[in-house]
């Protein structure tokens, strides 16, 4: 892989230009770019936002959803017992949500909730240094009900800010990844209890705004945990939109984040077998892995012209991983995920 030039945005400025394109296409290590719908030029239909939080400390995790897709709206609780290895999903879907939901338009402060008779998922960020996380759901399986209460604490100072373009006109992808956050709290599942301690509990917000072309595939990889007690992890991913000015790779330490250029996801058995150990390379030579997988947390919806085969592989990675200063860190069985995901939607 030829080295590419990472076009860094350094300043304050309206996301898209007067034709609902991206004005600076590039990345950020906070959230500068300034997210307006009035200035998205394509139907609410294609309008896709979500706020996506797993919390883990490499034993256990949580994953919460709540996601506005335009035509379709989206809530998620998934509980991953990764010593057992299982785990169990419940989606409900609506439809015709059409930005009704009000996500924020900034990650930096507004709560997010959403749910039924059945359920309820809440989001509550009053920008005061913390975000509460809540969500309960009576018939979350066989087992009964689920709810969990997790609050979120010491959030770095830099993170990962992507502006990717995609061809088609009108049509964008505005992403931010706030890894390392640390969590205290729990999850209540049938006669089970799950406690998250703030001393090696950690979580990852995915918070993406975006209208997408209609067949994406995407790989993504993440960790959030820490190296002799400091909060370490990444964010590696490529597939989709034109990311010629920049990637989304980064890591993260002690709150800082150091810009890594082309990762490489070398998956197994034709990109098929996603339980045999995975590599991961890159043409920097700063991110080398090998990643043994655990647990996939597999799903797959056709329904007429929408598909969703999500491959999400949680599992340790080891390795090294180097700094902008040329710090190596080195990692064994360092709890993460990779997932690669095909959408048409």
């Amino acid at each position: 892989m030829a080295q590419t030039v990472q076009h860094e945005i350094v300043s304050a400025h309206p996301l898209l230009d007067s034709n609902g394109n991206i004005a600076e296409p590039g990345y950020a290590k906070s959230l500068l770019p300034i997210y307006e719908k009035k200035k998205i030029a394509t139907s609410k239909l294609r309008l896709k936002e979500w706020d996506y939080y797993l919390v883990s400390n490499g034993h256990f995790a949580l994953a919460l959803t709540i996601a506005d897709n335009g035509y379709m709206g989206l809530d998620s609780i998934s509980l991953l017992d990764l010593d057992e290895r299982w785990e169990i999903t419940n989606s409900p879907m609506s439809f015709l949500t059409l930005g009704k939901r009000n996500c924020p338009g900034t990650s930096k402060v507004g709560n997010l909730v959403s749910g039924n008779a059945n359920y309820q998922i809440r989001f509550e960020n009053e920008g005061n240094g913390s975000r509460i996380l809540t969500a309960k759901m009576r018939k979350f399986s066989k087992e009964g009900a689920i709810e969990a209460k997790v609050t979120l604490t010491d959030e770095p100072k830099e993170s990962m800010v992507i502006c990717t373009p995609f061809a088609k006109k009108g049509h964008f992808y505005f992403n931010q990844k706030i890894n390392c956050m640390r969590a205290e709290g729990y999850v209540k599942y049938g006669d089970r209890e799950y406690t998250f301690d703030p001393s090696d509990s950690f979580a990852v917000l995915d918070w993406g705004r975006g209208v997408w072309t209609y067949h994406n595939t995407w790989y993504w990889g993440s960790a959030s945990y820490q190296v002799d007690g400091i909060p370490f992890g990444w964010n590696i991913g490529y597939g989709f939109g034109d990311t010629s000015a920049a990637s989304e790779n980064m890591l993260f330490y002690n709150g800082k984040a150091h810009k890594l250029s082309q990762v490489k996801f070398h998956i197994p058995g034709d990109e098929k077998d996603f339980l045999s150990p995975w590599t991961f390379t890159s043409d920097d030579s700063r991110f080398e892995m090998d990643f043994v997988p655990v647990l996939d947390r597999a799903s797959c919806t056709d329904v007429l012209i929408i598909k969703s085969d999500q491959h999400q592989v949680f599992g340790r990675f080891t390795g090294k991983a180097i700094l902008d200063d040329g710090t190596v860190i080195d990692v064994k069985d360092f709890p993460g995920f990779a997932e690669k995901v095909e959408n048409k939607w």
